[in-house]
């Protein structure tokens, strides 16, 4: 087996793990964790799947990017298409009793759940940064996921597809409920968090790196404190009702209305001091935030 593995089907993904054709084309339930073979211990997977993932009483670690991951009862992961997953090995993976939900995009293109997935943000999150679940939390996604099997299992209609597909959606909007409970309840945490990403926001903005590479973005601060960006910006709307963009423009602002009233710099020359490429994004995104343009602003004060 190669160390890099791509699966481009629900099918693919049967016959790489040695279980029967699936019963649909486009989405599937896989009950347990199977054992893997010696051969796919420690392969680079990718698909393009979507894949939620509830596991419980597994031994060892799923590697995701630079993080290895221990599962423990009541935990979801989520990984949406051409993310990379590494499999442990065949002693790390013994059967378990939780499920593992695969889908295609294919399934929902279709349907509401196809216009809002990018809406389920935890499918960009790291596996690091999973859901933990109750029991009660449990049971309930278990009912979803149990309504999707009867439908696998019993002779196709034309109400299936439209079933399998409103329970998925339920379950995906479960999941968003839970894990807002989830930011909730680590509020203490969350709030450590913050104090790093506004101290880092702070280094930031007073060193040259703003007017050599511009603003941070999303993606910059959440490596910067070790998670990724949509979930940094969905703990900070909880906490703040601020996205991540919105504290990183705040500061913009802030660091520009020094640079207008504290200088006699045009306002072209702030702009490109903030590490703007053309100054009228600048005056834009100032006008957006304070209700002035730089110009105007400056006369004001």
């Amino acid at each position: 087996m190669p160390a890099f593995h791509h699966s481009r089907s629900i099918a693919e993904v049967h016959h790489l793990l040695g279980l029967p054709s699936p019963l649909h084309p486009l989405i599937t339930v896989l009950r347990g964790w199977p054992a893997v073979e010696a051969s796919l211990a420690g392969v680079r997977m990718t698909s393009e799947l979507y894949i939620i993932g509830l596991k419980g009483g597994v031994r060892g670690s799923l590697q995701y990017g630079r993080n290895a991951y221990d599962f423990e009862e009541g935990t979801l992961i989520f990984t949406a298409p051409h993310q990379a997953l590494t499999i442990g090995t065949q002693e790390e993976t013994a059967h378990t009793t939780g499920w593992t939900l695969l889908f295609h995009p294919d399934l929902i293109r279709r349907s509401e759940l196809g216009r809002t997935i990018r809406d389920f943000a935890f499918f960009d999150y790291s596996v690091h940064e999973a859901l933990h679940v109750s029991e009660k939390e449990r049971i309930i996604l278990a009912g979803f996921v149990q309504y999707i099997e009867t439908e696998l299992a019993q002779n196709a209609d034309k109400h299936s597809q439209e079933l399998i597909i409103a329970n998925l959606h339920a379950l995906l909007k479960y999941c968003r409920r839970y894990y807002d409970r989830q930011f909730f309840s680590r509020t203490n945490l969350s709030r450590d968090h913050i104090v790093q990403f506004e101290q880092y926001l702070e280094t930031y903005f007073a060193s040259d790196s703003l007017a050599q590479s511009g603003p941070p973005t999303v993606a910059q601060c959440g490596e910067a404190l070790n998670m990724s960006a949509r979930y940094l910006s969905d703990m900070l709307k909880i906490e703040t009702g601020k996205s991540a963009k919105d504290h990183i423009h705040d500061h913009i602002i802030e660091k520009a209305k020094t640079l207008l009233l504290g200088s006699n710099a045009s306002v072209s020359e702030v702009a490109y001091g903030l590490g703007f490429e053309y100054p009228q994004h600048f005056s834009k995104l100032f006008k957006a935030k304070t209700g002035l343009n730089p110009t105007a602003y400056r006369a004001l004060a």
